[in-house]
Order: C-alpha cells, then structure tokens, then sequence
C-alpha cells in the first residue's frame, strides 16, 4: 500500500479542491454531482479497468512500467523496423516525461500536506512554505541511507490514512446521503450535456484523482499482480470513493469549504494532527516516486538510454534498493525550484495534469503494439480494447493542454529536457560504435597475424573488455604495442544487455574458443540485473580458464570522444555527448571490477 498506492491515495487531498478552485466550475448541486460522477467513473475506467484489469496482463517476464511496456512493444514489432524505430523514440519520450512527473508529485503532495495549517491555524500561511522544503529536505536527505529502516513503516502509516480516508467520509455521506446518486454516470452526461465547456475544463482537474495509476504498473514487478488487484478492489478504491463522496456531501451543504475541501471535513480537534498524518502520506507517496526514478534511470542505463552514473546499493539482501546521486539531488533542485516558482499546490495542479495524462496516452499506445503482434489478438479486438481508453486519455491530454501557459509548461520543459538527453546518448554512442567498428580490425584475423610471430607470453590471465564482440579491443593493440606482450591466457568479453528484466545464471555466459588459450565470453543482463563481469565470469570455472583472483587483470579502453563536423549529429550535439560521455561513472565501477586489478589505456575517437 505505501509503494504502490501512496501517490493516488493522497490525491484527495488536492484533486477534488482544484476542480472547482479556480472559478471555472461553479460549486452548484449540479455541478458537484456531475464532477463527483465524473471522479468515480474516471477511476473506474482509468484504473479498474485500464490499468488493474488489461495493462497488468502485459509484464516483460514479471515486471511493470514504461520501460518494460516499451521492452515489449519493440520486441513485438521488430520485424518491422520504421515502426520499432518510431515507437522507440515515442517510448523514449514517455520515459523522459516521467521525470517531469517526478518533480511535480512530491512538490505538489507535500505542499498540500502542509497547506493544511493554512485551516487549522489560519496564522501560519507564511510558514506552509519554509515547512514544506525543510519536509523535502529531510526526505531527500535521507535517500542515501536506503528505504530499509523506515521502510516497515510506511504500510501501517498508509493503511491508517486510508482508514482516516474512510473515517471523514463516512459521517458526510451519512448526513447526506442523496449523494450517493452521482455513482450514476448519468449525473456525469448531464454535466457534459448542459455545460460542455466547463466540463471539458473540469477534466484538466478530475484526472488529478488517479496520479498513481502508472504506479500500479511499475510496481508490478515488486508485489505481483494478485496483491496489487486484491488491494485496490478491496480497500484502496472504496476508501477513496468514500473520501471523495464525503468532500462532495459537505460542499453541498457548505459551498465555501470549497478553498480546502479536505482538511474542512475533519473537527477542528482533529485538523492539526491530520495535516501531520497527511505529511507523513505524502511523504511515503514522494518516496515510491524517487525509489521509482532511482530504478527507471539503472534500467535506462542498462539499456543504453543515459550514460553510466554511480549507483550504490543500500541494502544487502534486496537488489531493487538502489540510491542514484546524481539523480536524487537533481530531483531536488527541480522540486525546490518548483515549490518556489509556483508557491501552492493550486499552481503546481495546473503543472500536474499533462505530464500524467501524456504518460497515461503513451502507455496505452504501446499497448495497442503488444497485444496486436505480441500477443496477436484480432485487429478489430486490439482496436477496441485499445481505442476506447485511448480516446478517454487523449481527452484528458486536450483538457490539460488548455493548462499550458499556466504551469504545464514546466514538467513539459523537464521531460524535454531529458528527452534531449537521452537521444543524444543514443544516437551518440551508435555513431560512436560504428566509428570505432569501421576503423578496428577482425579480432580472429588479428590473432592470426599476431601468432604467425607471437610476442612474449607472460603468466596470468587478461580480461578485454569490448564493446563488439569480433572486434579487437583498442586495450589490446596498445598493450601489444607499448608493452610488446601477451598474457598467458586472454578473453575478450562482451557485456550486453537484453530488452528483458532478467537474465538468469544458466544463460548468463557464452564462450568461444578462439585458439591459443584464446577465448570470446559473452556476459548477458537484463536490464534490472547488476552487471557484475568477475561474477558472471567464475561461471566459466572448470571450462579450461584460470581465473585466479590475484592472477587476473581487466584491460578497458577510455575512449575520448572528440567532435567534428561531418555526417554525425548537430555540433551542439556532438559537444554535449561528448560532455556525457567524458562525464559518465566509471566503467570499472558500472562492471563491478576490482580496483588493484585494472589496467586502463586511452584512445581518441572521432564522431
């Protein structure tokens, strides 16, 4: 509950508010009826249907999220090139997007955590600020430490939430019970019917009640379909439906609580401890957000989408808790600057909406892919499963685009940000790659040659580490020319990283040999695998290769990458991958080799 349904369970605390905040949706019977209609149907088909019901069918071996989906969809149609091309770039995007996301939702939970104070204690309206980034703070502080410790703490601070969710609900609806029609999406069609406009505004605001819903997806992995979907019918999605229908039952009585419909619901006894009880919510729903981005840029790496970063492991026995430095302090400095820009958590509202919905589209565009040529549904039913939420998001999208000039521009200026980033990586390290692969020489003609007259041998093995399999590795030639040796034993080995989770150990190495106590490994990894090479290798153990522990040495090529004009990419470009590139994390450490035994030489290559 508190990984997975942090974030769309504290959506109570803002989305209902910020449909009628602005103005544009006058707090009317009718209109509360139909947007409270419009709530629970958004919710039905967005996340009962959508994504609990088709979207936990398509996992990539077990796990969730974007990058699984967009693993999926280009496996599915890479017979056709053009088209695994596009939806790659579109995946991308999707991915990008999502670090927009990832500033605006702890910015704008914890922000509406704290404006709580603003109706308990009317007084403290300048403090909600300073609170809320010493709160932001002291989460992102934290990171480095792992979730381990305070980690059994957030599904019972959760699960209490979502009881106080159900226990401020409930004594409304019982006042009024006549609210309870709006469950009847009849209310919803007559908003639309004699209001269109400001139904279709409205929208912008509804969607904020399921931020979360491409959690359930990218946890998937962590918790298994069963206990996400037990959890959501039985408990998450009654306790929020009770929650927005109590908000609904007291506005119709007391239309002026509309400025914060959710702290009004609670006694003036209870007002204080509620916004520490929503802080504490917001808190564990930012955490999952930040564990969630930490995992997406190693997966990313491992597929080639970003460059290396230092990844350091917080706990020993469970892999997934992972903390990335650069990426936990660059979150900050974005959801600082955001709290700072837009100062409430109505003006981050207007920022919120696109990245979600442009997600939720790309999501489901992806899931058109799989189930038509993964799966090979008929194209009338791949059409009609699909199409019917694509229109639904896609609404919600134009709904929000009418929210650009008002802050949805910013995480649209993120995520492009990032987008940028990641293409240029991309296509970077292809013109790379093939530079270096039209200037190397054949590794089998290249051994060949070398025997005709070999150099000296010396004891111990030699570890190349090379990009191309087939290829000789630059490390090579420069030992051979400067050090005019070769070692008793060598392997040329290959890292490469599959378009699936996991790879298991009994498909983990394959080995060739080469002649001459030569030998070609290929070490594979999915992309939530830790890429550790003496690992992977001591499966080679009682195949004919030493690899004494003192004995053995790993060669790697630095490669400098120098721009120049030509048929690459854009200058600009090229400079800035090459700032990447020369920026990246160390290899060794990326690889998991031990320091004392690493021998590094250094080439120029040209793009």
């Amino acid at each position: 509950m508190g990984v997975v349904y942090g974030d769309i369970g504290t959506s109570p605390l803002y989305a209902l508010k910020e449909v009628f905040h602005a103005g544009h949706v006058p707090a009317t019977q009718d209109n509360i009826l139909g947007v409270l209609s419009l709530v629970f149907w958004t919710m039905t088909i967005i996340v009962s249907l959508k994504y609990v019901m088709l979207i936990l069918r398509a996992d990539n071996n077990g796990e969730g999220g974007l990058i699984a989906m967009l693993a999926l969809a280009t496996t599915a149609v890479k017979e056709k090139p053009v088209l695994r091309r596009t939806l790659m770039v579109v995946g991308l995007f999707g991915t990008a997007i999502f670090y927009g996301d990832g500033v605006i939702t702890p910015a704008i939970s914890v922000l509406s955590a704290v404006e709580g104070l603003e109706v308990a204690q009317p007084g403290l309206h300048a403090f909600v600020i300073p609170i809320t980034l010493v709160v932001l703070t002291g989460l992102f502080a934290v990171q480095r430490f792992g979730t381990g410790g305070i980690g059994k703490f957030f599904g019972p601070i959760t699960l209490v939430w979502f009881i106080v969710l159900v226990a401020l609900g409930i004594p409304h609806i019982v006042k009024n019970p006549a609210v309870l029609v709006a469950l009847n999406p009849y209310h919803a069609a007559l908003f639309f019917y004699h209001q269109p406009t400001v139904a279709f505004i409205a929208l912008g605001a509804v969607v904020l009640c399921v931020t979360g819903g491409e959690a359930l997806y990218a946890d998937m992995g962590h918790f298994g379909k069963r206990p996400i979907r037990i959890a959501w019918y039985a408990f998450v999605m009654p306790a929020l439906v009770v929650n927005y229908f109590g908000q609904g039952a007291m506005l119709l009585h007391e239309p002026e609580a509309v400025a914060n419909p959710f702290f009004h619901m609670a006694p003036d006894w209870a007002q204080l401890p509620l916004v520490f009880l929503a802080t504490a919510a917001t808190v564990i729903a930012s955490q999952a957000l930040i564990s969630a981005a930490f995992s997406v840029t190693k997966q990313a790496i491992q597929l080639g989408i970003l460059p290396r970063m230092a990844i350091k492991h917080t706990s020993i026995t469970d892999t997934g808790q992972i903390y990335v430095p650069f990426v936990n302090w660059g979150l900050y400095v974005f959801i600082v600057l955001a709290v700072a820009l837009f100062k409430s958590s109505s003006n981050l509202a207007s920022a919120y909406g696109i990245a979600v919905t442009l997600d939720m589209t790309i999501t489901t565009v992806m899931t058109f892919y799989v189930i038509r040529y993964g799966w090979k549904y008929p194209l009338a039913l791949c059409l009609a499963a699909t199409g019917f939420f694509f229109v639904i998001d896609l609404t919600f999208f134009l709904s929000n685009t009418l929210k650009l000039v008002a802050g949805g521009w910013f995480p649209l200026v993120l995520g492009i940000g990032m987008f940028i980033l990641m293409l240029t990586w991309k296509q970077g390290r292809r013109i790379m790659r093939d530079r270096v692969r039209n200037e190397a020489i054949d590794l089998s003609s290249f051994l060949e040659a070398v025997f005709v007259s070999p150099p000296v041998r010396v004891s111990g093995t030699a570890v190349f580490l090379v990009a191309d399999e087939d290829l000789t590795p630059n490390a090579l030639m420069h030992n051979l020319k400067h050090n005019k040796v070769l070692h008793e034993h060598n392997l040329f080995v290959t890292v490469k990283h599959h378009e699936v989770p996991w790879v298991g150990f009994d498909k983990r190495v394959s080995m060739k040999a080469l002649g001459h106590d030569c030998w070609q490994v290929a070490l594979h990894f999915g992309f939530k695998n830790d890429p550790d090479v003496p690992e992977a290798l001591k499966l080679l153990e009682g195949r004919g290769v030493p690899l004494d522990d003192m004995d053995t040495s790993y060669f790697l090529s630095r490669d400098t990458v120098i721009p120049t004009f030509g048929d690459g990419m854009a200058m600009w470009r090229e400079k800035l991958f090459a700032s990447m590139h020369r920026n990246a994390a160390d290899m060794a450490d990326f690889l998991n080799l031990p320091s004392n035994r690493i021998v590094e030489l250094g080439a120029k290559v040209e793009i």
